[in-house]
Formats: C-alpha cells, sequence, structure tokens
C-alpha cells in the first residue's frame, strides 16, 4: 500500500527461470525491503505473487519458507488478482501510451518517471481492489472474476 519497493528490469535475453527469480529475491527484494521499509522484515511479510510455473518453483518456496515469509494463496488462472496486472500496468501503460523510444533504456526511465507520478492514493486504491477481487474470487468458489 506504500508503493514500489524494487523495480527491476529483467536484462534483454535473460530468461526467468526458478533460479534467476530466487536470486532477485536474495539480492535484490530482500534488500530493498530492508532499505525502504525498516522493520518490515522482523514484523513478518505477506508475500503475494501468482502461480507461474517460476514462482511455485521449489527453489522459491525454499528461499520463501527460509525468509518465514508468509505465502498468500493465489487461485489458478486468476490474472484479475495480480495488482501489478489489473492496476499497475494500464496505469503505466496510459502514461506511456505514443511515446517511442530508442533505448533499453530510456524505457526504463520512462517507467520510473511514470511510477513515481502514482501517488499513495493509487496504491491504496489499488490495495482495496485487490481484496475486493480476492473477495469475490472467494465466494465464487475460486473461479475466474473480472
Amino acid at each position: 500500500m506504500n508503493g514500489v519497493i524494487l523495480r527491476w528490469p529483467v536484462p534483454i535475453g535473460t530468461t526467468v527461470s526458478a533460479q534467476y527469480y530466487k536470486k532477485v529475491l536474495q539480492d535484490k527484494l530482500r534488500p530493498a525491503i530492508r532499505k525502504k521499509r525498516r522493520g518490515l522484515l522482523e514484523s513478518g511479510i505477506l508475500f503475494h505473487h501468482d502461480n507461474a510455473p517460476v514462482h511455485t518453483a521449489r527453489a522459491v518456496t525454499d528461499v520463501l519458507a527460509g525468509y518465514k515469509w508468509e505465502l498468500l494463496e493465489h487461485p489458478r488462472y486468476s490474472p484479475d488478482l495480480t495488482p501489478c496486472d489489473f492496476h499497475l500496468f494500464p496505469t503505466m501503460k496510459e502514461h506511456l501510451h505514443g511515446q517511442r523510444f530508442e533505448t533499453e533504456e530510456d524505457i526504463i526511465q520512462a517507467t520510473k518517471v511514470a511510477n513515481k507520478n502514482l501517488d499513495k492514493c493509487s496504491y491504496v486504491t489499488a490495495f482495496k481492489d485487490w481484496l475486493q477481487r480476492t473477495d469475490n474470487c472467494a465466494n465464487n468458489g475460486g473461479c475466474y472474476v473480472e
């Protein structure tokens, strides 16, 4: 609800495997949480990501279990429950619409600006929308809802 903790562009040509994702969790996300949300690692993390095979791989689940992060369940085939998909990316698309980029660095800088243009209210709204969508899914037997 307090905004983006980590923006990490995947380098061109990189395959996002379980090992790559595990390394990002260990070397990028965890240090970013420690830096930007002091005390959160000690008080407990509720972690949410979808059911992509990379996210559910043993290497990843072992790391999260080792951190003692509580992993929130994500129903299968429910992209409507991923805040990046229903809120962050569409909002960024609006900001980036119609622009042309010459380099990868231009894209990275433009997405940073788009993220900075999101105020705290936007993240609170996304979190509330996520809770409502999760509730709708639970009330619908775990089926896809839009």
